[in-house]
């Protein structure tokens, strides 16, 4: 049955041969790893004007023409930051983004840092993305907005079925959305400068923020306006992407990635800074009890309730949900190089069915849900959480390349070395910015989670070590003859126990069937039946007063190990199998925590003997 639900949502296995099939050419490969990045358009501006409302309510009113400063600002980070990664992408085209840069030109401990904030800034773009496209919906249809949590979790499981159905049926499902949400922001952007400088725009009031005033500069003035700009910061989250997941894309790898990232951030600059724009003219704000995002508001007011205005949020919210893509293509991929190197399980590393990274997928879902579920679904809890971890890696990253530039024997290296040790000098002083001001929004949770997760990994990592040095042959005596005792457990006398005895028979000398009496049946009457079908194997019936039967049965098996110091005792579990999976609902499953409470026990080895059953 699992077979054929995998089959059914997931699709049959693809060869291992037909992976170079799966990468992507540019235009696929954007629509894939650019929807994060370009989907924070649709809530960046509305996190600065939420930092203005939030000066104007503790007594300090920052004009909303502060906006556009602040905007140019942020634009001017990304530029910078993007230069940084195009030349991060020629340097590293192997992927793993800041994680492999940092490991291999700051150490071990540095790459772990880079890793563990990518890896927590992925899940919680996962959350932030979904959340805010069903923001966009319940802002069209505000009947909707109870409902947010089981709508978000509803998204997530179709992004989550998309993904593991491969890279390119996944790039198939995500192209049109993006590009769709391409078009018709840059068509409201438009649309909105023509109606204001050319027609007869509707101006939105707000008395509390004044759209232009002189400020009393103060200290508490600076940090709110600070703070209003890191909120803006999540306009750069999604860059990154493009690094980690660069064996994505067709030949040649690194001219194809650096041609998207540059594409992207024109599109991001000229986006987010178009509706930052806007929503000075128009003098929007954030809707006071969020059930409407700026974006709508800006939708609402420029075109009317008509098709151009569903049209933006439909594919707003289309590509908010599909934004979390992004973080399914990157996620899966940077775990993948972490698990080689042995810091997080080594599932990891391994290639599904359909040639994607299954088991990381899964574990980013869960992840996401749980924080859309804490959260309860509100954009604006999530972001101060995810941008400690991007700029984090962002510092790192150009940390790295600027080591790497320095030990390199290029020619050029002097410019390259200014433009990365600017970016990382930048984005660490923004990191600083976003880790003070965000601090009590939530900031704190991941600057608690990153070194938690930098010790866990620490911890992976010393176990396969460990395991290593106890499975190597270095030293290796080979082992004298043993002793083996073979032990029945059997719950009656029937062909399945009679058929797990002759196998026992067949590997060891000394059988002993074991019987634990939780029904207290008369132990001669017992003996009796046993004798008349395995006279030459002995029975012992184990008394149960509180009807146990794991307890009984592992305070023999204690004893039998003592009986010779250089005995093997292998437990023989004779099993049925029914020929539906429904059938084995209707019966106990003894066999399956008697397994589980040998697997620890030394010397012990454990086998099933399998007696299917014809219906």
């Amino acid at each position: 049955m699992f077979r054929r639900l995998k089959g059914l949502f997931i699709g049959s296995p693809l060869e291992t041969a037909s992976l170079h099939e799966q990468r992507l050419p540019k235009k696929s490969a954007l629509a894939v790893l650019a929807s994060d990045n370009l989907s924070s358009t649709a809530y960046a501006t509305e996190e600065i004007l939420l930092g203005l409302v939030a000066a104007a309510a503790l007594g300090v009113a920052l004009p909303l023409l502060y906006a556009i400063p602040l905007g140019l600002g942020i634009g001017g980070l990304t530029l910078l930051v993007v230069i940084s990664y195009g030349q991060t992408l020629h340097a590293y085209p192997t992927g793993g983004g800041a994680y492999t840069v940092a490991k291999e030109n700051l150490g071990v401990t540095p790459a772990l840092v880079a890793g563990s904030s990518l890896l927590t800034d992925y899940s919680l773009t996962v959350a932030v993305s979904i959340t805010a496209g069903i923001a966009a919906l319940t802002s069209a249809f505000p009947v909707l907005y109870d409902h947010r949590v089981a709508l978000c979790l509803l998204a997530l499981a179709g992004v989550l079925v998309a993904n593991l159905r491969g890279v390119r049926e996944s790039a198939a499902v995500f192209a049109a959305p993006v590009y769709v949400f391409i078009f018709s922001i840059y068509l409201l952007v438009i649309g909105g400068l023509a109606r204001y400088f050319l027609g007869s725009p509707v101006i939105i009031e707000n008395p509390e923020i004044p759209r232009s005033l002189d400020v009393t500069w103060s200290f508490f003035a600076v940090f709110l306006v600070l703070r209003a700009f890191a909120s803006g910061c999540a306009a750069l989250t999604g860059i990154e992407a493009v690094a980690t997941g660069v064996k994505i894309f067709r030949e040649p790898v690194a001219r194809n990635a650096t041609t998207v990232l540059y594409i992207l951030a024109a599109m991001l600059g000229t986006l987010f800074f178009g509706i930052t724009v806007l929503a000075y003219l128009y003098g929007v704000t954030p809707h006071p009890d969020g059930k409407e995002t700026v974006l709508s508001q800006l939708g609402r007011t420029i075109f009317g309730e008509g098709p151009i205005y569903y049209v933006i949020q439909g594919s707003t919210m289309l590509i908010l949900i599909l934004a979390a893509n992004t973080s399914f293509a990157g996620f899966p991929r940077l775990a993948s190089v972490m698990a080689q190197d042995r810091f997080v399980p080594r599932q990891l590393a391994h290639l599904g069915d359909r040639l994607v990274f299954s088991n990381g997928i899964l574990i980013l879902s869960a992840a996401a849900a749980g924080m859309i579920v804490i959260f309860d679904a509100q954009v604006h809890k999530l972001i101060p959480l995810y941008m400690v971890g991007v700029f984090t890696a962002f510092t790192l990253s150009q940390a790295g390349m600027v080591v790497h530039w320095y030990q390199s024997k290029e020619r050029g290296r002097a410019l390259r070395i200014g433009v990365n040790a600017l970016g990382a000098f930048t984005t660490g002083v923004v990191l600083v910015i976003v880790a003070i001001v965000k601090f009590s929004q939530g900031a704190w949770l991941v600057l608690l989670a990153i070194p938690t997760l930098v010790v866990i990994n620490q911890l992976v990592r010393r176990h396969y070590y460990t395991v290593g040095r106890a499975l190597s042959l270095a030293g290796y005596e080979k082992p004298k003859d043993l002793q083996h005792t073979a032990v029945v457990p059997v719950a009656a006398t029937n062909k399945m126990v009679l058929g797990a005895i002759e196998y026992a028979r067949s590997i060891s000398r000394d059988v002993i069937a074991v019987r634990v009496n939780v029904d207290g049946q008369d132990r001669d009457k017992l003996q009796e039946e046993w004798q008349a079908w395995a006279p030459d194997v002995p029975l012992v019936v184990l008394n149960s007063p509180y009807r146990s039967i794991l307890r009984p049965l592992l305070r023999f098996i204690d004893e039998v190990e003592t009986w010779r110091d250089d005995d093997v005792v292998t437990i023989v579990i004779p099993e049925f199998v029914s020929s539906s999976w429904w059938h084995q609902l209707l019966h106990n499953q003894t066999s399956l925590f008697m397994k589980a409470a040998l697997l620890f026990k030394p010397r012990i080895i454990v086998t099933s003997v399998p007696h299917h059953l014809r219906q």
